[in-house]
This record gives structure tokens, C-alpha cells and sequence, in this order.
């Protein structure tokens, strides 16, 4: 009689312990993205910048800063930015890019990519140099993430661009009692 009880118990334990670990990677398979606007401007030499608000499919799935106990230790892993539109747009007219990400009040913010000296054959998109030393758990664990692109142009655009930042993570489990 006795074994029935802590067998379902110990059953019980075990799925809560695999919802834990499969929000982890969930986390971690899934990046955070951000679509940025770079309007039309014809000033060149002259640093600018542009922000959105990011959203992961987790996120959209089970809501704003859920079961984020079960993770710690999170570090940007690579940070790619593409041009969406115009069609072909290359991204060779910024001299350099920097990605920052903040809280969605943006209250703090860290430098967590850049790439200074873009080629102007570079294409339309480009992986960053990521910084992947700094932890970014208070931004990601909060209910809004931020990503501000700050610009330097080479040349003058005639027609506002649409850039997808994709920020990819990585994640330590963190084993909640």
C-alpha cells in the first residue's frame, strides 16, 4: 500500500524536474528577435540609432517572464543582423554596428555586440562580434527585453531599411527546489 503513494510521488517529481529542464532549452534553442526601422537620411559620418522591443517564441507561447527560476547564467552566444527590405538591400553602407539590449523601460543598458569597419561587399546580413563574457539574466528574466542598434552610416539611404536582429543564448539550467 505504502509503495503506490511514493511511487506516484516520486513519478510526480520527475515531470516537474523535465518541465524545468525543458524550459531551459527552450530558451536556448529558441533566440530573441527584434525588427528595426533604419528611416531614410542623408546624414552620413554621424552616429544614429534605432530600438524595438524583442520577443522569443517562448515568450509568445507561455507568456512574459515565465518559469525564469529555471534558468541562470545567460550569455549572448552569436548576434546576426539581416537586412529584410528593401529586397537585396546590402548591409556594406554602415561603417560600423552596435547592439546593445536593455530592460524594457530602458533603464539599463549593456553593449552586447558590434562590428567596426563592415565591409561595403559584406552582403545583407551580418554576424557581430558578440560579447559573450557578460550575464544578461536581469534583462532576459524581466518581463520586457529592448534591443537598441546604434549606426554609422557610409552612405545616405533613399528608402527606410528593415533589419531582423536575432540574438542566439546560451543557458545554464538552474535547478529549482
Amino acid at each position: 500500500m505504502m509503495k503506490k503513494p511514493i511511487l506516484g510521488f516520486i513519478v510526480l517529481l520527475t515531470i516537474l524536474s523535465a518541465c524545468s529542464a525543458v524550459q531551459s532549452v527552450i530558451r536556448s534553442s529558441f533566440p530573441y528577435t527584434a525588427n528595426l526601422i533604419v528611416p531614410q537620411t542623408t546624414q552620413v559620418d554621424t552616429v544614429l540609432s534605432v530600438k524595438s522591443q524583442a520577443s522569443t517564441l517562448d515568450q509568445i507561447v507561455t507568456g512574459y517572464g515565465s518559469n525564469t527560476k529555471a534558468i541562470k547564467d545567460v550569455r549572448i552566444a552569436s548576434v546576426k543582423i539581416e537586412a529584410n527590405t528593401p529586397a537585396g538591400q546590402s548591409l556594406g553602407l554602415f561603417k560600423s554596428i552596435k547592439v546593445y539590449i536593455s530592460r524594457g523601460d530602458s533603464s539599463k543598458e549593456l553593449l552586447i555586440a558590434s562590428r567596426n569597419e563592415i565591409s561595403t561587399n559584406v552582403g545583407s546580413s551580418i554576424l557581430l562580434d558578440a560579447d559573450n563574457t557578460a550575464l544578461v539574466d536581469e534583462f532576459i528574466k524581466g518581463s520586457t527585453v529592448r534591443i537598441r542598434m546604434e549606426y554609422e552610416l557610409r552612405n545616405s539611404i533613399i528608402n527606410a531599411i528593415s533589419i531582423k536582429s536575432t540574438l542566439a543564448l546560451s543557458v545554464a539550467s538552474n535547478k529549482v527546489k
